[in-house]
């Protein structure tokens, strides 16, 4: 099992609150997710931030996972999964039904590698029908990925609507 110390926990929230981030804007009119250039999500991290994306929306269970530290911690709407199973288990199909419903537009995207360690943040705009209601939502997420053997993996997960 694999225990991340508190400071880098620390780290990675202080990080995310404190340092000056600069949003790469995007503003395109494009059904696809695109990252401007210098947002950092040209990255090895960032690319895996965006394949993690990917796979969600066309709900390939086993590549998302693939892209998850097995002891991931995500919170989202005041919940918590510890593990890359228990959301695969459990909330991580409700996610990709809802993906596949909507259009997701990248508002802002910064990607910021610390050696072994990065972070994202990112504030997008989801629209389209789901379950009978319109959808127009803000959403915020902030991702910190470790690298271990050579392989980047996400090892956190914060997503707000």
């Amino acid at each position: 099992m694999k225990i991340i110390p508190i400071t880098l926990v620390a780290f990675s929230f202080l990080a995310c609150v404190i340092s000056p981030v600069t949003f790469a804007h995007n503003n395109a009119s494009s059904k696809h997710r695109t990252y401007l250039k210098g947002s950092g999500a040209e990255t090895e991290p960032g690319k895996i931030v965006t394949q993690f994306h990917k796979a969600i929306k066309l709900g390939n269970k086993n590549k998302a996972r693939y892209f998850l530290d097995d002891n991931v911690t995500i919170f989202e709407g005041g919940k918590v999964e510890r593990s890359a199973d228990e959301y695969a288990n459990h909330h991580m199909l409700s996610d990709m039904k809802y993906a596949a419903k909507l259009y997701t537009e990248v508002l802002e995207h910064k990607v910021t590698l610390a050696g072994d360690m990065a972070y994202s943040v990112s504030r997008t705009r989801s629209t389209g029908q789901f379950k009978g209601s319109y959808i127009n939502k803000e959403g915020m997420e902030t991702m910190v990925l470790l690298k271990e053997g050579g392989k980047w993996k996400i090892s956190h997960i914060h997503w707000s609507h």
